[in-house]
């Protein structure tokens, strides 16, 4: 050849798709091809293939392992004039190298590819079984398998077979080689075979006749005694044939494996007996199995063994199978499961996984499943194992929009397509894209993408990964619009049983209520009504997600009804993809955030705004800064509170909507793992947001009744958990009011404007309005409620020099100024350091008293029927628990230990373990228990719309507290069980440092 210039065998192989044509040169121009070297045919037949310069490795190596010196000229001969055969070959051996490895092995295995039949063109297990005939042992069978294999997978590349036929195909083969092993089985011990009937169940993809080229065939064992056996004996021996079945397709041989049997899907699981009677087997699923059981169940299709036993097996379960979407929280645990499988995916794999992932194979199976298992109670047309079968036959019926099945029936024979072609090539079980490019290639032009292979694979891959994503769990919950909307003829409908059905099974109370609700939504021709049809079957999956669908459904009507016709509404809902999860989140967590938005629902708009600013808590500044504002404006104080009032409820809204989507999370952002945060910041935002009311109202009295200077300084000290920034949505207001005369004032006069403000504010705040009062309580005050509400700075400190008790100086260890003078609440604080951080430190009978305190408030205000292991403040290691012990802490160490003197809680128990007072566990387990109450406690103020200091009693609302806190649907009980350990520990840490010499 001419220097620099390539040889035109080298171009045409470039031009027929090899990647190597200078090794396919090679191979071509060697002794084995050499009677159709210069055939055109074979040239053009190679370039069809997935990869060429595989198929020809592969064909070479056939050659080289034909026996006789005919034999290699029988194959070419054949090959150049029979193009069927050329076809079939080629594709294989462009497709699998594991099946090229085979042909290489048993060299006149493609004999089986020459002629077929018509009855070869779609073979069913007969065929099969006819395949295996000769198979003697292991080995032969597994040889026999793959022979047969090979034509399954020469009509797959061939197109001869679509998806759905090929995995037919294959889950017919299987069941013939189940029946082969077993006939095996029992041949190696008649006597065991003799003394018992044994069936085996297909399940799983097998049971469903829908098999991978490479995939574990589940099964289940049933077994009864045959005439004169005792039940012991027969189980014995069915579970040893059982056993050796497996081994006969699972064991690796000088031939490789057949795919493990997998029994895992049985009674029990691993824990279960391998084989049990067909009694057991009934009285199992009658008592103790969950949800996913009876979905697996699905599936179940006797294969091999007694045909009789088997058809009883399926008969027996059959009812209880279509039963299961009566059980509680059924909807729930199917998603559950699914969200579980795809937890367990590794980060790295989630985007590569075809199968598990997020618009995978998976997604499509569950959704068609949880239709079944729902509607298939009383229409037995759906009761198919086949997913492809059963997404029909639910469109025939109106179940799911034609269209809608149409495009996943598309995405998900794609879907198994790239599955089939991936698993073929190593013939390994896998469901990852692979991402070296050569791969990508043979699997793209394998899916007929011959243009750009790679490009065109991963666009068309990601395509139908989407459609999947969007369609399946709207494929729940579209119809139901369908049901109350007006379709085109024709067209098929959910009956309003049907309807009634899927709305219990996703665990409306009231399914007709909800029926009436869609329809006012969702019906007529207007756009409203169109962009209602396009979010509400979203919105019915996130309502469905939560404790109580109905109220969100009902809320969500509330607040489209007030907002309808503002024009942003449906538009930010429809544009802003968060902002509709946002607010279905809210509308279905409880009373208090519905609430607030019903007052004012133009809030709604928090729930939007694209950088998330929306939902992020606002500082004291800028609260302060817009509360004033709105009061300067004001024509009179009642106006000005009106005003600051306002804000506090949207703003309450806020917070209340940022701590629900982030204790329950979103599609794409995932709940806060740290409770703690969660708690810290609510508890800030409260306590800033109340901080700034108070500060607007102070502003407005004083502007209403002395202009812009009232004759006496006047500052407000925040205390409990005001002072200690943790307050929660039902928490009063604890104050103390303090005031200073002015130069020149008559102290007479300065103590009654002071009096005059407190009376105004309180007043004002408590107005009956559309906004939530905000109460004040100063009952923390020298002398309690017989004291005067207002004291001088003076007085206050005359009072603390003499008469002052052990638990105000506990409870000033929570004063902090909140609004009002600033230097005059500085010098308050400088008045009461030395009294909640003494000197010298706690004497041993203030201890006593603190103490005696404790026990006494213990046994006294506890609500008289109320669990005291469930109360959440005076409960055994609730929240006065842990907070006097720190509080012990602060007050024997605060002098010493500057990091005690702090209002917060968690800050001082941190403080503590700091200074080594407190040990890293003991730590751990106190703030768990205070994070813990603290949820409780705002968990039941969202949920109730009131506050309480235990857990509602309300299966509904006990679950809506479940669900804030982490808990899915039917777990209340584990979340009792969780609060009552982590308070028992927390309670024994409490018993050994607050009553012990611990503190």
């Amino acid at each position: 050849m001419t220097p620099g210039r390539r040889s035109s065998t080298f171009t045409r192989l470039l031009r027929h798709g090899f990647t190597d044509p200078s090794a396919a040169e090679r191979l071509l121009d060697g002794p084995e091809l050499d009677p159709v070297r210069n055939d055109p045919v074979l040239l053009e037949a190679l370039g069809a293939t997935a990869d060429p310069d595989l198929a020809l490795h592969g064909l070479v190596r056939l050659l080289e392992a034909q026996n006789g010196s005919a034999a290699p000229r029988e194959l070419t001969d054949t090959l150049i004039a029979a193009k069927p055969l050329r076809d079939r070959l080629l594709g294989v051996l462009g497709a699998s190298a594991a099946l090229a490895d085979h042909l290489a092995r048993h060299p006149s295995d493609w004999q089986a590819l020459v002629t077929y039949e018509p009855r070869d063109l779609h073979p069913g297990v007969a065929e099969f079984e006819r395949g295996l005939a000769e198979a003697t042992d292991p080995v032969s069978l597994r040889v026999a398998y793959r022979r047969c294999l090979l034509s399954i997978a020469a009509r797959d590349v061939c197109g001869t077979t679509d998806v759905a036929q090929t995995a037919a195909e294959l889950a017919d083969l299987a069941t013939a080689t189940l029946r082969a092993a077993l006939a095996m089985a029992q041949a190696s011990a008649p006597e065991d075979a003799a003394a018992c009937r044994l069936a085996v169940i297909a399940m799983g993809k097998c049971g469903g006749h829908e098999l991978n080229y490479v995939s574990d065939v589940d099964v289940i064992f049933v077994a009864e005694a045959t005439d004169g056996t005792s039940e012991a004996k027969a189980l014995r021996s069915a579970t040893k044939l059982a056993s050796h079945l497996m081994r006969i397709c699972s064991e690796t041989t000088v031939e490789g494996s057949i795919w493990p049997v997998d029994a895992n899907l049985r009674p029990e699981g691993r824990n279960g007996p391998l084989v049990r009677t067909l009694s057991s087997h009934v009285a199992y699923y009658q008592r103790w199995a969950k949800t996913w059981e009876f979905q697996a169940l699905l599936k179940a299709r006797p294969v091999a063994g007694d045909q009789d036993l088997g058809r009883a097996y399926v008969d027996a379960l059959d009812p209880l199978v279509w039963k299961a979407a009566e059980r509680d929280n059924f909807v729930a645990d199917v998603q559950k499961m699914r969200r579980r499988v795809v937890e367990n995916i590794p980060v790295t794999e989630i985007e590569r996984e075809l199968k598990l992932g997020p618009g995978g194979l998976r997604d499509v199976e569950f959704a068609v499943q949880l239709l079944q298992l729902v509607h298939g109670r009383t229409d037995p047309s759906l009761r198919s194992g086949t997913t492809l079968d059963a997404l029909q036959a639910l469109a025939a019926g109106g179940y799911v929009g034609r269209e809608d099945a149409a495009r996943l029936d598309e995405a998900y024979r794609f879907l198994r397509s790239m599955e089939h072609r991936i698993q073929l090539y190593r013939l390994r079980r896998t469901h990852l894209v692979p991402e070296a490019e050569e791969d990508l290639r043979r699997l793209g032009r394998s899916m007929g993408l011959r243009a750009e292979p790679v490009a065109d694979l991963n666009r068309e891959w990601k395509r139908h990964t989407g459609v999947v994503r969007r369609l399946h769990e709207k494929l729940f919950y579209r119809p139901l619009l369908d049901a109350v909307a007006q379709l085109a003829p024709g067209e098929a409908r959910l009956s309003p049983e049907a309807a009634r059905e899927r709305l219990v099974a996703l665990g409306y109370a009231d399914p007709a209520a909800a029926l009436r609700h869609l329809e006012a939504l969702a019906s007529g021709v207007t756009r409203k009504a169109a962009i209602q049809r396009t979010l509400m079957p979203v919105l019915l999956g996130w309502f469905a997600d939560s404790a109580d669908p109905d109220a969100g459904l009902l809320n969500f009507r509330k607040v489209s009804d007030a907002l309808g016709k503002t024009p942003w509404y449906l538009r930010l809902l429809r544009d802003e993809g968060a902002a509709a999860e946002n607010l279905a989140r809210v509308l279905s967590a409880g009373r208090l955030a519905p609430d607030l938005l019903m007052r004012a629902p133009e809030a709604v708009a928090l729930l939007g705004q694209g950088d998330g600013s929306g939902l992020k808590p606002r500082d004291r500044a800028q609260l302060e800064q817009e509360i004033l504002a709105a009061v300067g404006r004001a024509e009179n104080a009642e106006q000005g509170v009106t005003a600051a009032r306002g804000v506090r409820r949207r703003e309450l809204f806020r917070i209340t909507a940022t701590d629900i989507v982030g204790s329950y999370g979103t599609e794409t952002i995932p709940a806060e793992a740290d409770q703690g945060a969660l708690v810290d910041r609510v508890g800030a935002a409260v306590s800033d947001l109340t901080a700034a009311t108070l500060a607007g109202t102070l502003r407005a009295v004083v502007r209403g009744g002395w202009g812009d200077t009232l004759p006496t300084r006047f500052a407000i000290i925040g205390m409990g958990r005001f002072g200690g920034h943790e307050l929660g949505y039902g928490s009063d207001a604890d104050v103390l009011f303090v005031h200073e005369p002015q130069d020149g004032v008559d102290e007479h006069e300065a103590a009654a404007a002071a009096n005059k403000v407190v009376a105004e504010m309180r007043r004002l705040l408590q107005l009956p309005s559309a906004d939530p009062p905000l109460l004040i309580d100063a009952d923390l005050r020298p002398e309690g409620k017989s004291g005067p509400l207002v004291r001088t700075l003076k007085s206050y400190g005359a009072y603390y020099r003499r008469w002052s008790l052990v638990w105000e100086s506990q409870a000033l260890l929570r004063a902090e100024p909140v609004a009002g003078d600033a230097d005059l609440g500085r010098r308050f604080t400088e008045l009461i350091d030395p009294l909640r951080y003494p000197p010298q430190g706690l004497a041993e009978d203030a201890v006593r008293e603190i103490r005696r305190l404790k026990a006494r408030m213990e046994a006294e205000r506890l609500p008289r029927g109320a669990d005291p292991k469930l109360h959440t403040k005076l409960g055994p290691g609730g929240l006065s628990d842990v907070e006097w012990t720190v509080q012990l802490f602060q007050l024997r160490h605060g002098h010493q230990v500057p990091g005690l003197r702090t209002t917060r809680t968690r800050q001082a128990l941190s403080a503590v373990r700091a200074a080594g007072l407190l040990s890293a566990e003991e730590t751990e387990i106190l703030d768990e228990a205070w994070v813990l109450a603290t949820r409780v406690r705002n968990a039941v103020m969202l949920v109730r719309g009131r506050a309480g200091d235990t857990f509602p009693t309300e299966p509904r609302e006990l679950a809506a507290v479940g669900r804030y806190l982490g808990y899915g649907a039917g777990h209340a009980g584990d979340m009792l069980d969780a609060y009552r350990r982590t308070t028992r520990r927390a309670r024994t840490v409490v018993e050994e440092l607050f009553y012990g010499d611990g503190a």
